[in-house]
């Protein structure tokens, strides 16, 4: 679908000459490729093995290309079960990264008799990962541990189709000498002019517990030409979308077992959360109609907004939003989300997909999200650890969280602060990256400039 914002002349100071001066708000095409994310038939009989299965059988064909070219043509590349002829002997093995971990979520554990005799439930820990952590490379039939000084185990994800460099080792484990990832996706050259223009980026505006009401009306008034002096809001004018990425009605969770409480304190628990978010979702609608009255705006959901958990997440119903959806420059989106604005190619999340990365390897790894996010490009995958620790949908025809294109702009919200770089492909992609804040411990918002992919943040409090 295509939308095109109108012209709006609601900026308007007198300047030194003491002559009104108005400010057209800029045009900007914008596309939304909601499909992408989307499987026709519905099966959630289907085995999770499928959406592996998909994914290597995907990414295999050009692993084997990227091995080649990196390695030689005369190493043999070998299937997982041609292995054992193989011993000691330099070859080539293309398969999906799995780390065990002891510590993972696992509703098996949980209902297991032993915890249900003793009454004790699991410790819930803050990432995965202990000294027991083993990878392996896993194909369609087998699995194999993998070893050697090469083997970070904290850098090992599960769920990344690699390809390995090495040899199997007479105990049945394969030393690794080199890795061999995917790769950045084909960039496709722009299909038409660049439009003139910035988009503004926001995400964790946690209505149902964001008291900061300045730092929002703030953000409100300078989106709408309302506040500011005449260089801030020719600025402003600039800004032909804005961008919200998840968490905006919540950005914390209530989990938590309440089995131990009396049955009217679950209620009236329920009861107040229910209402909570019944609230945070009328401020959300009220902010948005009060923004699109000059502005266009792209809404995705976040992990805790009121809407399906698993990815892909589904725009928040247009029910809750019956005023903002009355405007025709107002698009829902999914979560993770890819689009065309102004000629440029976004792809995004509202975090989870990094979020659960960092989750799987650790503390000890010191990445940042801005880090992590660059690798998924080399990965050529949007979330990789789903559907192991990351809810998704059970795909059996196609992955369709394999990256098909380069993005010139790939963003993850709902991080500790403000990052962005630039990330350069093995064969020359360029892809701005942008780490987006939570507003409602940052107060700050990202402006990015369609035309030069510069980032810079934006300050609506002493956050």
């Amino acid at each position: 679908m295509v939308i095109e914002t109108k012209s709006l002349e609601k900026f308007r100071l007198k300047n030194e000459d003491g002559e009104v001066q108005t400010f057209d708000r800029g045009i900007a095409e914008s596309k939304h490729f909601a499909g992408r994310f989307t499987q026709q038939s519905q099966h959630f009989s289907k085995q999770f093995f499928h959406v592996y299965a998909c994914r290597l059988e995907e990414l295999r064909g050009i692993l084997v290309e990227n091995a080649r070219k990196k390695w030689g043509e005369d190493i043999k590349i070998l299937r997982l079960a041609e292995v054992e002829n193989f011993e000691n002997e330099r070859c080539i093995i293309i398969g999906t990264l799995f780390k065990h971990q002891l510590w993972k979520p696992s509703i098996l554990r949980e209902l297991s008799e032993d915890t249900q005799e003793s009454g004790v439930i699991p410790e819930k820990h803050e990432n995965y990962c202990s000294n027991k952590d083993v990878p392996f490379l896993e194909d369609e039939m087998l699995r194999i541990k993998i070893v050697g000084p090469k083997v970070e185990i904290s850098d090992v994800v599960t769920g990344i189709v690699v390809a390995l460099l090495g040899k199997k080792l007479e105990e049945g484990t394969f030393e690794v000498e080199d890795w061999c990832y995917p790769g950045c996706a084909p960039k496709a050259p722009p299909k038409g002019p660049i439009s003139e223009g910035k988009i503004l980026m926001v995400s964790g505006l946690d209505l149902a517990h964001n008291s900061d009401t300045l730092a929002l009306g703030l953000l409100t008034e300078w989106i709408t030409g309302m506040a500011g002096t005449l260089p801030a809001q020719e600025e402003t004018s600039s800004i032909v979308n804005l961008l919200i990425a998840g968490n905006s009605v919540k950005a914390t969770s209530s989990d938590g077992h309440t089995t131990t409480k009396g049955l009217m304190t679950n209620r009236a628990q329920e009861s107040a959360e229910t209402s909570e978010i019944a609230s945070a979702v009328k401020k959300l609608d009220e902010l948005l109609s009060e923004i699109l009255e000059d502005c266009p705006v792209t809404l995705m959901p976040g992990q805790h907004d009121p809407t399906n958990l698993m990815l892909p997440q589904k725009p928040l119903n247009r029910f809750m939003l019956r005023n903002a959806h009355k405007y025709e420059n107002f698009r829902g989106a999914h979560n993770p989300w890819l689009g065309s604005i102004g000629g440029r190619m976004i792809a995004g999340s509202s975090g989870q997909p990094v979020e659960d990365i960092m989750r799987v390897c650790g503390e000890e790894n010191k990445r940042t999200p801005l880090e992590w996010l660059g690798k998924t490009l080399e990965w050529r995958h949007y979330c990789p650890t789903a559907p192991d620790t990351l809810p998704s949908y059970p795909y059996h025809e196609k992955d369709l969280f394999i990256m098909q294109e380069c993005p010139d702009v790939y963003f993850v919200g709902n991080t500790d602060k403000f990052e962005s770089k630039i990330f350069k492909g093995e064969n020359g992609e360029e892809v701005r990256l942008v780490s987006v804040p939570k507003f409602s411990s940052t107060s700050t918002a990202v402006l990015l400039d369609l035309k030069t992919l510069e980032a810079s943040p934006i300050c609506f409090g002493n956050n």
